[in-house]
């Protein structure tokens, strides 16, 4: 039995997980028995050596499609794994994955050049992207290549490709020993910064934190008023100024009163914007500049909030915004949409990143620390109930 958030993110994530299993579907029959056919004992020795170019040259164009972010990988490897509840989800996708095994589907294909291109079209078509899509595609060739495996299989070796993707940029907030720690929210407009940040001070302040929120999105009415009603529920001071007021100056007074009020954590709202607005995007800066002149060291935190349904869009809100600045993690929301969840993978992959948690929902529950191999299984394998 699968429970808890596991079971609600792979319920949620159905529609990329069916379309996936869909997908995979059509290729593994499209595949013939005819073209199935290898047996590896009648294979001419010139045969062999055919095969094993084949496989040098996968490995070859693996090694070059990895190159560059070496560099990033191994900067990237040192997680803070003290925080996330390594035992309890390894068990939860433990049972997952023997439900899966439980259940096996024994069809087999063989893994050759044509499966292998159906195999990077079906994750692209996820929105894994071109370059990830062959980087995981061509990891599991150098597993499987002209072996004929089953479809059960198949997934076990996605899983675990993703989940090495995602694994070394599974951080979650880190919490700083300067106080108050200042955490700007930003994302285009309705990718859920302000839910976000009600659900932050909820869980930082069952946390045993001293939690304040400035509700800098001054331009629009039901921003402030959400986060009011967020504040109240969650029994946290917040500063907010009349619609229309000046954003910056509103940061500003929101860490000043932090600092005075002595608190642990400081979420600061700002307006959602367009990545293509340059005017909107300096504001957002300036923001930034304003916040450094109470306190040099801050903002420690400047989280972009992504809407997982806007697909490739995505990169490049991540590109602008992480150039105007400097984004420190991400929060992924709405995977429980029309999402394709691949989006968040070849982010990952790209970016390198942090991200600090997902959300599948409006409820606090729905918001959670990001974990790598749960989201893998989940979006992999249909383990609904």
């Amino acid at each position: 039995m699968v429970t808890g958030f596991f079971r609600k993110l792979t319920n949620k994530l159905f529609n990329s997980s069916s379309k996936f299993t869909k997908d995979l579907d059509e290729a593994v029959n499209e595949v013939s028995e005819t073209e199935a056919e290898v047996d590896v004992k009648k294979i001419s020795p010139d045969k062999k050596l055919e095969n094993n170019e084949i496989k040098s040259e996968a490995t070859i164009r693996l090694e070059k499609s990895e190159a560059s972010q070496v560099k990033d990988i191994n900067q990237e490897s040192n997680i803070n794994s003290d925080i996330r509840k390594a035992t309890k989800a390894k068990s939860v996708v433990k049972k997952a994955l023997d439900l899966l095994r439980s259940k096996p589907d024994v069809r087999k294909v063989l893994f050759n050049d044509e499966f292998l291109e159906k195999l990077e079209d079906i994750l692209i078509s996820s929105d894994v992207g071109s370059k990830t899509a062959l980087k995981i595609s061509e990891r599991i060739s150098l597993k499987a290549y002209g072996k004929k495996i089953e479809v059960t299989q198949l997934k076990q070796y996605l899983i675990e490709e993703i989940a090495m993707i995602l694994e070394p940029i599974a951080k979650p907030i880190p919490i700083y020993t300067s106080v108050p720690q200042i955490v700007v929210v930003v994302g285009v407009n309705g990718s859920g910064k302000t839910t976000t940040i009600g659900k932050l001070a909820s869980q930082f302040k069952m946390a045993g934190k001293s939690v304040m929120i400035g509700a800098g999105d001054t331009f629009r009415a039901a921003a402030i008023e959400q986060l009011s009603v967020w504040a109240e529920r969650v029994d946290v001071p917040i500063i907010k100024a009349e619609q229309g007021s000046d954003p910056a100056s509103l940061a500003y007074k929101s860490v000043e009163k932090a600092i005075s009020e002595k608190m642990d954590l400081l979420f600061i709202d700002t307006a959602g914007r367009l990545q293509n607005k340059t005017d909107l995007m300096q504001e957002l800066v300036k923001i930034v500049t304003v916040i450094k002149k109470v306190k040099n060291e801050a903002p420690e935190n400047i989280i972009l909030v992504l809407d997982a349904t806007t697909g490739q869009n995505i990169v490049s809100q991540v590109e602008i915004f992480q150039q105007m600045v400097n984004v420190t993690g991400i929060i992924m929301t709405k995977l429980d949409g029309s999402a394709k969840g691949g989006i968040l993978i070849s982010v990952a992959d790209r970016f390198r990143l942090p991200i600090h948690a997902i959300g599948v929902g409006e409820t606090l529950d729905d918001l959670q620390p990001f974990d790598p191999e749960e989201f893998a299984t989940a979006l992999i394998g249909d383990f609904r109930e």
